[in-house]
């Protein structure tokens, strides 16, 4: 198992992101969490094979239809950051 933290700045929040985050997660078989930062940035912290994180790094980069992504940066993370399930915060 791997995990990342990712922080995605843009048009990011109020535009159904973090759910739509949860959905694909849960689509690829991640453990983890979305939730919006105080800045106006999105972070997630998902965790599972390297596979589905890097399938999960290509629908970030891109966002829900309503979002607009300027930014992701990609972090190292641990595994047992990433919970149980995928929840938003």
């Amino acid at each position: 198992m791997s995990a990342a933290r990712f922080v995605v700045s843009g048009k990011v929040q109020g535009v159904f992101f973090r759910a739509s985050a949860r959905e694909q997660a849960l689509k690829l078989g991640l453990r983890g969490y979305a939730k919006n930062l105080p800045d106006g940035r999105v972070e997630v912290l998902a965790a599972g094979d390297d596979a589905a994180l890097d399938a999960l790094t290509a629908w970030l980069r891109e966002g829900p239809p309503r979002a607009r992504v300027d930014d992701l940066e990609r972090l190292p993370a641990r595994d047992d950051e990433a919970g149980e399930g995928f929840v938003t915060a």
